[in-house]
């Protein structure tokens, strides 16, 4: 059984003392949950004040991004290297507004999960369509074409090394959530995708959801069979809700003690 896994993205918000006291509240409120695993993703300048509050605690630390080299004359970006510099357990990568609002292509995504798998980190890599795509009915299409832009690349037994998560872009941020039903679907639709290539990767991959993931709705996508945590936006600036997902997983079908 796979076990769940809550990951917060603060996307860019947060500043030094609103992050410590988040931080504080949430190591708080997972203290003594050992079913599941919790993680924040920070922004960048604030990885070395998530290490040090966080590296004694059952809540790991990750990035919200990598760039897809090691090096170089790349002003402004981010390497794996430097993440992992800082403890990093995970790194998000391809997420719908790096895709949108950065071009980020499948390709990019496939080039930085690669580089963030060889420095030691956990790449999240977040698949999701569109509104418009969603109304048009090819879900699956866009998903399948996001989920072989970085298999071709990097091939089925490196995604044993990597978190998936399903978003789709018109639930991110908007209140709108895909129904436990609908999210379960896209959840199975991936991990039989990939079990066309390999049964044990497939079995045992991580998939988790994202989109207006909240306290009320998250015992419901929980305990679909292949939901297998989330990556919480909006709710994840607020201990109160996040550390209630938390604890949601913690006791969901599926969690179980790591051994």
């Amino acid at each position: 059984m796979r076990r769940k896994l809550v990951v917060a993205n603060w996307k860019m918000h947060g500043n030094l003392e609103r992050n410590r006291l988040l931080l504080q509240e949430i190591v708080a409120g997972v203290q003594g949950l050992h079913n599941a695993d919790f993680a924040v993703c920070v922004p960048h300048p604030y990885l070395f004040q998530a290490q040090q509050m966080l590296a004694a605690t059952n809540v790991a630390w990750g990035a919200q991004n990598v760039h897809q080299a090691e090096q170089g004359a790349y002003t402004g970006a981010v390497s794996a290297w430097m993440v992992a510099d800082f403890g990093c357990t995970y790194a998000i990568i391809g997420h719908s507004e790096r895709r949108g609002q950065f071009r980020e292509t499948n390709e990019c995504a496939a080039r930085s999960m690669k580089l963030a798998i060889k420095a030691g980190l956990v790449p999240i890599y977040c698949m999701g369509e569109t509104l418009d795509e969603y109304e048009a009915g090819v879900t699956e299409a866009v998903v399948a074409s996001q989920l072989d832009g970085v298999l071709n690349i990097v091939g089925i037994k490196l995604f044993s090394k990597v978190v998936f998560a399903y978003e789709p872009v018109w639930a991110i941020g908007t209140g709108r959530t895909a129904s436990p039903g609908q999210a379960q679907a896209v959840h199975e639709f991936i991990r039989a995708r990939i079990a066309k290539h390999d049964l044990e990767v497939a079995a045992g991959l991580r998939i988790l959801y994202g989109g207006s993931v909240k306290p009320a709705n998250a015992a419901q996508l929980l305990v679909m069979p292949d939901i297998d945590g989330g990556l919480i936006g909006s709710a994840s600036l607020a201990a109160d809700e996040f550390v209630a997902i938390c604890r949601v997983a913690n006791g969901a079908p599926g969690s179980k003690r790591r051994v």
